[in-house]
């Protein structure tokens, strides 16, 4: 037998990389409300996630006293095409039993998200001489995909990572998603989810609204509620206050 030592090359390297997630932040640990909940949630987006990587958020739930079952929870959240990766903030128990489940314990930093939308503008502070300095430095916004043809009824179009412009009209039973900021310049009658990754200061603006669903970072609204006078077939924007969605006239 032939040992060979001291290998200069080899065929693999390990690297660090940074890996956009999906944080699932658990409230109950209830798994039969938890289904009843999603399925509820994604009815209208079948669509929503495309086995995007999840972590699962235990720190809402660290004090239960109910055992979490992490692989039934693992089998829901892969129903809904997603990829439960790892778990973070629960208790010890609750770590071990994810950990025996196949999930990896996460630090309890704060994760890598699509949805971290950079803003146009980011303070940098620099101390010169004991004397607070505060500069503006630009900072890239997010890219945008612009759709220039009419959407017509089963069509789809999600902006992945980017702000979604449509210039032409979406029709009723048609679906614009994205993970930034989604505007219409035409009659929006389809589905329309903005920060479809959780991204709460995501808005939806249109010259004519008349939607079927709006949505932002999973808070929706359906035609079953009728918009006001004042925005039905009017300009107007849809934004998050708190949990509470806002459909405002622009001026």
């Amino acid at each position: 037998m032939t040992v060979t030592a001291g290998l200069s090359r080899t065929h693999f390297d390990f690297k660090s990389a940074s890996l956009p997630v999906v944080a699932l932040v658990l409230k109950t640990t209830d798994l039969a409300v938890l289904a009843t909940e999603l399925a509820q949630r994604l009815a209208d987006a079948p669509g929503f996630f495309d086995q995007d990587p999840v972590l699962i958020d235990l720190a809402g739930v660290r004090d239960a006293q109910e055992p979490l079952d992490f692989s039934a929870l693992v089998q829901l959240l892969r129903q809904h095409r997603t990829l439960p990766v790892a778990v973070r903030g629960g208790s010890d128990a609750q770590m071990q039993a994810a950990c025996e489940a196949g999930l990896a314990a996460a630090p309890d930093a704060a994760p890598t998200r699509a949805d971290a939308e950079p803003r146009e503008v980011v303070r940098e502070v620099e101390v010169v001489r004991e004397v607070e300095v505060v500069r503006e430095v630009p900072v890239a916004a997010l890219p945008a995909v612009v759709v220039d043809k009419p959407l017509r009824s089963g069509q789809q179009v999600y902006a992945r990572g980017a702000d979604l412009i449509v210039m032409a009209m979406v029709s009723f039973g048609a679906e614009v998603i994205a993970d930034g900021n989604i505007h219409v310049y035409a009659p929006l009658r389809g589905r329309a989810i903005a920060g479809a990754r959780g991204n709460t200061d995501a808005r939806i603006f249109c010259t004519c609204m008349e939607p079927q669903l709006v949505s932002i970072a999973g808070i929706y609204r359906t035609t079953e509620t009728e918009l006001p006078d004042s925005v039905r077939g009017k300009p107007a924007q849809v934004r998050l206050e708190g949990e509470k969605l806002l459909i405002e006239p622009l001026a």
